[in-house]
């Protein structure tokens, strides 16, 4: 778990629960079809684990 993480807004957070969306902006996503490059850590992998359903990742 050293490695780094990219991770994809695919859905919208139009009427996910709030403590989602905040999730999804704490983690840098701002637009569908962005992405952005995160330490792979245990914290990470938390917030992955509420917000599943709206992102896509991939191991770098």
């Amino acid at each position: 778990m050293a490695g780094k993480l990219k991770i994809t807004l695919v859905k919208s957070t139009i009427g996910a629960v709030p403590r989602n969306r905040k999730t999804v902006e704490a983690m840098g996503l701002r637009k569908l079809h962005k992405s952005v490059i995160v330490p792979d850590n245990k914290a990470t992998r938390g917030q992955l684990q509420q917000i599943s359903h709206l992102v896509e990742v991939e191991e770098i």
